[in-house]
């Protein structure tokens, strides 16, 4: 699996609030900086993101982000298919298999994207800023689940 620029950028902003003590709002402009990012990019992404909960807007003089809620309850799935939408497998529909092994294929291919979601759903950014955050081997245990 390859993860998008978009990902990676919306990966590096979360740690970043994470990593946050006070709790207060960080600017995009902030963030652009810390992980030299595209700052008109990174906030494309980081509205996205505020959209689906992940993260919360605020506005004025210190305004900027924060986390929507804990890092231990956001999930790298949610986190992708908030900037990429939905994990999934398909076939193009020009593939131009017979319809008997196209079908078959999907279905393969369907099987491996539940299992990718399920893996993806069990790492949480928390454990990716702290693997050891209270839940020693968490994220490894939860690669090698499913």
């Amino acid at each position: 699996m390859k993860l998008s620029q978009s990902v990676t950028y919306a990966i590096h902003a979360v740690l970043r609030l994470s990593e946050s003590r006070d709790g207060a709002p960080i600017s995009c402009g902030k963030l652009a900086e810390d992980g030299k990012m595209p700052e008109r990019f990174l906030l494309q992404i980081l509205r996205d993101l505020a959209k689906q909960g992940i993260l919360q807007s605020t506005r004025g003089g210190g305004g900027g982000f924060t986390l929507g809620r804990r890092a231990t309850e956001i999930s790298l799935l949610e986190l992708i298919e908030a900037v990429d939408g939905p994990v999934g497998a398909s076939l193009p529909l020009k593939a131009g298999f017979p319809v008997a092994v196209g079908a078959r294929l999907q279905e393969a291919l369907n099987r491996i994207a539940e299992v990718t979601r399920a893996q993806l759903r069990a790492i949480k950014l928390g454990n990716l800023a702290n693997p050891n955050g209270g839940e020693p081997g968490r994220l490894t245990s939860a690669l090698s689940e499913a």
